[in-house]
């Protein structure tokens, strides 16, 4: 009897913490307008510095912990490890690039974003130009001024891998 008493004890203690989990997940609010404008200015200054091909500008809006996950490539972490991938990237391409945000969620000084974008990129030496299109998920945190950087950014491609 001690051990079925053990045991339905923990059986309600489980379902307590899944409840309790589930009312807080329903509970979420949505993104004040004051974070949706600064989320949405970054988004601007980041895709802006993107199309000009401005590494400097980009690194500013990236915090020191940078993580970025693009498909069939290793992990690049750190700002120095993005920093040079984007000055390569830009070295060698124009850049043209949109997205097109579907979902955000602030929780606290960290944000998440879901959405889709295109890019173009032509090759600076001549060549024919690539074409992309797919979804992205990025991680942001906030500033102590209030504005956002982007801490992790990981993409996915809807065109099949090569072979």
């Amino acid at each position: 009897m001690n051990a079925q008493l053990k045991c339905m004890s923990l059986v309600l203690a489980s379902l307590g913490c899944l409840l309790a989990g589930c009312l807080a997940a329903g509970n979420r609010s949505e993104p004040s307008a004051k974070d949706m404008a600064a989320i949405n200015r970054f988004n601007e200054q980041y895709l802006h510095a993107i199309n000009a091909g401005d590494a400097a500008a980009l690194s500013r809006l990236t915090d020191e912990n940078h993580v970025m996950i693009a498909p069939n490539r290793p992990i690049l972490e750190g700002k120095a490890a993005n920093d040079a991938a984007n000055s390569g990237a830009f070295a060698r391409f124009k850049i043209a690039e949109t997205w097109q945000p579907v979902e955000t969620v602030v929780s606290g000084d960290l944000a998440y974003q879901r959405g889709s974008f295109t890019v173009t990129a032509t090759p600076r030496d001549g060549g024919e130009q690539r074409y992309t299109h797919g979804n992205f998920l990025r991680i942001y945190r906030r500033q102590s001024d209030g504005t956002w950087q982007m801490t992790r950014d990981m993409f996915s491609s809807d065109h099949a891998a090569a072979p």
